[in-house]
């Protein structure tokens, strides 16, 4: 991937703070690439929430803001308020998203607030343990399901598709995933302009891998993500 990178980007590398192999670093990357490539790092002002995204509060060089948990993007929809010409992204895992977060993503949808929320779905509460979440799919083992997550609780939280259907009709609304870097890199660009061309309200729910609490190599982590493919549609949700 390195030797794709224009020399004309001047990208200076910077080890994420991330465990080994943890999707948030892939997904930074694909980010940091969509930034440079649309030439707008100097316009970028970035909310990072509580959880594992608060890690990447000093990665990329632009304006970062660490939150309240669940509350990045409500945050961020007052400072573009003040700051109009901002182009502001909103960072956060599942659990701030679909959780205590959910109710701001709502309604900044409904309204139409121009921000960029990007969401981490890596099926668990990673930073506290990797506790079963919302979106975790049943019979998954996890410190708070050691007998398989009941298929009671759900097939999985579908986040995107619900904020589809309470969305302005301009919002763009999207699931993309780490196992593709390409479509992950094209879906970030497209939910940024969405902002900034078009001043619209955009969502990205991005498929991650965390093999510290999957307790998975390489191959078994990637085998699990195509495994959530199949639960959570890639694609822009109409």
């Amino acid at each position: 991937m390195l030797s794709t990178i224009p020399k004309s980007w001047n990208v200076k590398l910077k080890p994420h703070l991330f465990c080994p192999g943890c999707g948030h670093g892939i997904t930074f990357k694909q980010l940091g690439f969509a930034i440079d490539g649309l030439g707008i790092q100097k316009e970028i002002t970035m909310g990072v929430d509580i959880g594992c995204s608060l890690l990447a509060w000093n990665f990329l060089d632009v304006p970062t803001i660490q939150t309240h948990h669940g509350r990045t993007t409500p945050l961020l929809v007052g400072y573009k308020l003040v700051k109009p010409k901002r182009i502001v992204i909103s960072y956060m895992g599942d659990g701030a998203a679909w959780g205590i977060g959910l109710q701001n993503i709502i309604h900044a949808a409904y309204r139409n607030n121009p921000v960029t929320v990007i969401v981490i779905n890596n099926e668990n509460f990673a930073m506290t343990g990797g506790q079963s979440s919302y979106t975790t799919l049943p019979g998954t083992i996890t410190p708070t399901s050691p007998v398989g997550k009941s298929p009671e609780l759900g097939a999985g939280f579908k986040g995107p598709e619900l904020i589809r259907n309470v969305a302005h009709k301009d919002a763009y609304i999207a699931r993309t995933t780490v196992t593709n870097p390409i479509h992950l890199l094209s879906t970030l660009k497209k939910a940024i302009l969405a902002q900034k061309e078009n001043n619209n309200f955009a969502l990205v729910e991005v498929l991650s891998i965390c093999p510290t609490n999957w307790k998975t190599g390489a191959k078994a982590s990637l085998d699990m993500a195509f495994e959530m493919e199949k639960t959570y549609p890639i694609g822009e949700v109409k």
